[in-house]
């Protein structure tokens, strides 16, 4: 599908107003002023996805024709959408830009329902808190993660004790503590 929708001067004119960068949440709160709408964002998942779908299918379109007219450079992500002076030679729009081609493919709103939504939800919530892996590795080293504030100084302090227990030299299993080490490998990944 190679339809387009069209930004609207508005956007434009706020992200010129803005300087400093908007968030997603900002800047859709700010266009709906403009549109004299309510101000409160869709609560249902699906029209949520749809708006926010909308609005980074604009963006990158602007983002294209800002580029094309050499006129400046627009940075987009959900924590900060901005226009930057356009400079030559900066990263050009042809590499592979996965997130753009996404949200440019309208058929990936048209084929998008609540059921995608909320699978899409469930899976960033599982990445968000480690998913099956974290929580085997804080199993291994026998944290509970309910308990209270864990960080990495805890962790580490919890896999020290643990090593000095089932260590093969102290009469423990190597098995046992190869589990212990490759736990305290996966917490690093999500604990710095």
């Amino acid at each position: 599908m190679n339809e387009e929708i069209a930004p609207t001067p508005q956007l434009l004119e706020l992200l010129e107003a803005a300087p400093e960068g908007l968030s997603e949440y900002e800047l859709l709160l700010r266009l709906s002023r403009w549109q004299g709408a309510d101000e409160r964002l869709p609560t249902d998942p699906l029209e949520l996805f749809r708006t926010h779908f909308l609005l980074f299918h604009t963006l990158y379109t602007l983002r294209d024709q800002l580029h094309g007219q050499r006129s400046a450079l627009l940075q987009i992500s959900p924590l900060c959408i901005r226009l930057l002076p356009y400079q030559e030679g900066e990263r050009a729009l042809s590499e592979n830009d996965p997130l753009r081609d996404y949200y440019l493919d309208l058929t990936q709103l048209r084929d998008t329902g609540a059921e995608d939504v909320h699978k899409l939800l469930g899976n960033f919530w599982m990445r968000l808190q480690g998913g099956e892996e974290k929580q085997l590795a804080l199993a291994a080293l026998e944290l509970d993660p309910q308990g209270g504030e864990l960080d990495l100084a805890t962790i580490r302090q919890r896999y020290r004790q643990l090593v000095s227990i089932h260590h093969p030299d102290r009469g423990g299993s190597t098995q046992h503590l190869q589990r212990i080490n490759h736990a305290m490998e996966t917490l690093q990944r999500y604990y710095r």
